[in-house]
Parts: structure tokens; C-alpha cells; sequence
């Protein structure tokens, strides 16, 4: 019961959040821009334990009626052999790997008559290969997309499928909420798999040689232990340079704990200028850690997998990036145990304040327009989407956008943590380069880049940004 009580207050505490900041084109927020109201006490979720209890039994049994039913939809076409093909970016060191082999291999069962081929591409080639195939109508029956102005893009050219028919089967197991991230002008165009936030993960083993049992709460402490782990010649942070996302994981971290979310929701949405002295001073924060020697300074040329490869080899006391990383780090027999992970320190209160996160609901699978089985590649991706997020949950590679089922007490206490985190969430602001526009996005991520690289500085990033992005 434990775990479905997190996962009641979780999903009861996204719904209330200010998700993301969708702008310009059709795009639509994913829910109202209302604060969240302060979290239910631990009494009032005892007291209610035995009535949802009660209610699970009921939900399960209605649950599997739901599917029973999706389930012969989708395979009922008189036994006709149909080919369903998808891409999408689990690949063989993706976190996310097995959930998609997980499910995959369940709907073979489930369905034998679709043939069913999908291949993985890696992170930041993936983005340029499904704009291409969008661009020249050569695109999978089923894709990956990130959501918000990403997926936006594609449903402006005409170029996806509507799922409203096929949602109809699925609302009582997939919120409207969650769905609002891939919702423009009122329709729905993807199926939402795991949220996730950016978390930063630390090695206590490397921090209890600076002197700390925890991660440190305020921005003063935070650098403070900074300065010990130098002392103690330990490298604070690792950062993969050679894919620029990686970089705005830490930089949209200080600058929403700067500048505050609802500000770089504005910003994201295009209903505020780049030109704001906050943003250019939380710029010039994160420069002040590059700067200061908090950073390895070899990782500008490495990748993420490489960079979180050597956080788990103790080459770095802090990573931080999208909490899909609890899986393979509670998988990891011998660093599971030295790992923890919290929110990022708020560094100015005036204008920040705890429970303002990076992330949301953002990984989906859409259907192409162009499919020549659209509306059967529907009611198959939201039933592969279902258990990908399912499977997903149990591994720890994120939070589920489904309504939980089955056994969940083996879900990590990493992604328990992660889980307890977001419900007491005020604010989420979706990642830059997914919130944005195709165009804005790649502009926003060069000037990130640059940063990286200390060849500008906060001025000329948010001046540069507000004349090149309009």
C-alpha cells in the first residue's frame, strides 16, 4: 500500500502543477497555471488508506475490463496480417531500454497478427533524422517525439495523426492532465510515457570525505562543499560538452533557482524577452562554477554516457541530469548504496524557491499522418505506451503519466525519492530545447553551448538571444 499511496499523492499532485511553458503555434499548456496547495499530511493518507484499499480492488477490475476491451479492438481486423513499424531513441545503453523490450515483447504476444519493426537512434541524431523524415513524408508508422513545441511542429505541418478516437478507450488509465502536453487546438496527438525531472544525484561516499552526511539545502552550503571536495581534490560536477542538452540540465536548474520558474516558463513560452538581468546573472552563476574549477574540465569533449559513467566511477561528487538515471543506478550492485538525489538549491529566494523543477511530462509516441494503418497504429501505440511507462515505473527510469497497476513495491527507493519530490512540487518548467520551437530551440542551444565554453557571458546571452529569437 505504501507505494500506491506515493503514487496517488503523485499524481494527484501533478495534476495541480503548472507543467510547462508551451508557446507560440498551437501548442497548449499542459494544465492550469495554478500553484499547487500544500500536500496532504501523513494523517490525512493513514486515514484514508483502508478507502483506498477498497478502491484498488475496483479500479484493477475496471482496469483490466478497459483493456480487455482496447485489446480486441486493436486486434479485431478479421486476422488480417498488418506491418506496424516505429522509431524512438531506446538504445542497447538507454535507461529506458528494457521497458521497451519489455513491452514490446508483450504485444508480439498480444498481437500476433501486426508485424511489428522499430529501431533505436541515439539522443541528439534521432532529433535530426525525425525532422528529415518528417520534412520528406519517410516517416515510421509509430515514433518517438518529445512533446510541447517539438511535437508541435510536426502536428503544424500536418504531418501526425489525431488519437482522439483512440483515447476515448484509454481516459480512465491516462489522465487528461498528462495528455496536455501533446494537446494543441483542443486535439491530442501523442501518447505520454514517463515524466521526469532533473535531479541532482550525488556520491555520499565522496561527500562524507568533504565532511557531509547529506546534500547540502541551501546555495551557501552548496558551494561551501564545493570548496571542500576540491580541498579533498575531488571534482564537483561532471558535464558531457559534446551534447549541449546535458549542459542546460545545469543551467535551467540556476537559472529557474535564480531568476524563478515562472519566469523561464514566460521566457520558453515567448511571452518574455531574453533580455531580463536575472537570467544574465544566473548565467554568470553557472559561469562562476565552470570558472572556479567545479566542473571537470576534460568533460566539453565527452558524452553523457561517458560523463555518467564516471559519476558512478567516483570520478565526481555531483551529476545532475534527468531522473530516468535511477534505474541504472539502483541496477548497479556497487553503487547503488553510495547514491542519493534532491532538487537543486534555491540561490535566490527573493525570486526562487524550493519545489521549482526542470522537467514534466515530455516523452511520447505519436502516429504518422502518412500511415497506412494511422488508425490501428493508434490504439497499438497507446497500448505499447501504456506498458513501456508501466515497465518504465518498475525500472526506476521515471514517473509514470498512466495511472500505476499491478505490483509497483519494487519501484527503487531512488525514483520513491524522486516521486516524493514532485509531489510536493510548486512548479515545473519543461526542458528548453522540448518547450521551444525546432528553430528557437537550436538557437537557444548554441548560445548554451557558448557558455559552456565561456565564450560570452550573461549579457551577451540574453542580449544575443532576444535579438535572434523573436
Amino acid at each position: 500500500m505504501k507505494m500506491k499511496r506515493i503514487a496517488s499523492l503523485l499524481l494527484t499532485g501533478v495534476m495541480t502543477l503548472s507543467l510547462v511553458g508551451c508557446g507560440g503555434g498551437n501548442s497548449a499548456p499542459a494544465a492550469d497555471n495554478t500553484a499547487k496547495e500544500e500536500a496532504p499530511a501523513a494523517t490525512e493518507a493513514e486515514s484514508t488508506e483502508e478507502t483506498t484499499e477498497a478502491a484498488d480492488t475496483a479500479e484493477e477490475a475496471t482496469e483490466a475490463e478497459s483493456t480487455e476491451e482496447a485489446t480486441e479492438e486493436v486486434a479485431a481486423d478479421d486476422g488480417e496480417a498488418i506491418d506496424l513499424s516505429m522509431w524512438c531513441i531506446a538504445t542497447e545503453s538507454d535507461s529506458n531500454r528494457h521497458s521497451y523490450e519489455a513491452a514490446i515483447a508483450d504485444m508480439a504476444e498480444k498481437y500476433p497478427n501486426v508485424n511489428f519493426t522499430w529501431e533505436a537512434f541515439e539522443n541528439q541524431s534521432y532529433k535530426t533524422k525525425i525532422k528529415a523524415a518528417v520534412a520528406a513524408d519517410e516517416m515510421p508508422d509509430i515514433f518517438f517525439t518529445w512533446s510541447c513545441a517539438f511535437l508541435g511542429d510536426f502536428v503544424d505541418a500536418g504531418k501526425v495523426y489525431c488519437l482522439d478516437d483512440a483515447y476515448e478507450n484509454y481516459k480512465s488509465e491516462l489522465p487528461e492532465v498528462m495528455m496536455g502536453n501533446s494537446t494543441y487546438d483542443g486535439k491530442h496527438y501523442g501518447v505520454p510515457l514517463t515524466m521526469n525531472i532533473v535531479g541532482l544525484f550525488a556520491n555520499m561516499d565522496l561527500l562524507k570525505e568533504a565532511g557531509y552526511d547529506e546534500i547540502p539545502g541551501t546555495y551557501d552550503e552548496f558551494i561551501a562543499c564545493c570548496d571542500a571536495l576540491k580541498d579533498k581534490g575531488i571534482i564537483p560536477f561532471g558535464c558531457a560538452g559534446k551534447e549541449t542538452w546535458c549542459v542546460t540540465e545545469y543551467l535551467e536548474s540556476v537559472i529557474e533557482k535564480s531568476a524563478g520558474a515562472d519566469t523561464l516558463n514566460e521566457i520558453f513560452a515567448g511571452k518574455a524577452t531574453w533580455n531580463n538581468q536575472d537570467v544574465a546573472d544566473a548565467v554568470d552563476t553557472f559561469q562562476g562554477l565552470v570558472n572556479n574549477g567545479y566542473f571537470d574540465p576534460s568533460g566539453i569533449g565527452l558524452t553523457n554516457d561517458e560523463v555518467k559513467n564516471n559519476f558512478m566511477a567516483g570520478k565526481y561528487a555531483f551529476y545532475m541530469n534527468g531522473t530516468w538515471n535511477c534505474a541504472d543506478f539502483a541496477a548497479n550492485e556497487e553503487f547503488k548504496d553510495k547514491v542519493k538525489v534532491s532538487e537543486f538549491p534555491v540561490i535566490n529566494a527573493d525570486k526562487a524557491k524550493l519545489g521549482q523543477l526542470i522537467g514534466g511530462p515530455s516523452d511520447t509516441l505519436a502516429v504518422a499522418a502518412s500511415s497506412p494503418n494511422a488508425d490501428k497504429a493508434a490504439e497499438y501505440a497507446f497500448e505499447l505506451g501504456k506498458l513501456i511507462c508501466h515497465y518504465g515505473y518498475l525500472d526506476g527510469c521515471g514517473l509514470p503519466a498512466w495511472t500505476p497497476y499491478g505490483d509497483t513495491s519494487s519501484v527503487n527507493e531512488l525514483t520513491q525519492t524522486v516521486a516524493g519530490i514532485v509531489a510536493n512540487a510548486d512548479t515545473m518548467v519543461l526542458f528548453g530545447d522540448t518547450a521551444m520551437s525546432a528553430d528557437s530551440a537550436n538557437t537557444y542551444l548554441s548560445y548554451v553551448d557558448q557558455v559552456y565554453g565561456c565564450l560570452l557571458d550573461g549579457k551577451q546571452f540574453i542580449e544575443g538571444l532576444a535579438k535572434d529569437i523573436q
